[in-house]
């Protein structure tokens, strides 16, 4: 488009002196100015095309970084709750000896008879039912209501 404006310019440059006007005509001074307004006008035209490509160019990369922030926070965030998802039936507890999280059913506290718990990674018993038990699942529950509260 800007070869096109300034074609035609120059067009009518070549077209107005070809005609007999006079060089010291009114007419010719004023078609010489338009012509000269047109090609400052086809300049700008051409200064701002660049600067639009290079602001759309600019605006696209910008696009593109924002979409990957925007998948790395919300992957993050799908990860977090489907690590909340897993423990919302049961209590985790991690194992003294490997580190590993054991999760277990909260049901399995209702149990009257005896409660071991082991790691499946290490074999360690984690939670043992004894007579501190009690005071300890207490302890536990009071944690959890806190950190629910907090949430």
């Amino acid at each position: 488009m800007h070869e096109d404006l300034k074609a035609r310019v120059s067009y009518l440059r070549g077209y107005t002196e070809g005609i007999d006007l006079g060089d010291e005509s009114k007419e010719q001074k004023i078609l010489q100015r338009i012509i000269d307004l047109l090609e400052d006008m086809a300049d700008e035209v051409e200064h701002l095309r660049v600067d639009y490509e290079e602001l759309f160019e600019y605006t696209e990369a910008i696009d593109d970084d924002l979409s990957e922030i925007e998948e790395d926070f919300y992957e993050d965030e799908e990860e977090d709750e489907d690590e909340f998802d897993e423990y919302e039936d049961g209590f985790s507890i991690e194992c003294p000896n490997c580190r590993e999280i054991v999760v277990f059913d909260e049901n399995i506290l209702d149990q009257d008879s005896s409660i071991e718990v082991t790691c499946p990674g290490c074999g360690e018993a984690v939670l043992v039912d004894d007579e501190e038990w009690d005071e300890d699942f207490e302890e536990l529950s009071d944690l959890d209501e806190k950190e629910e509260e907090e949430e």
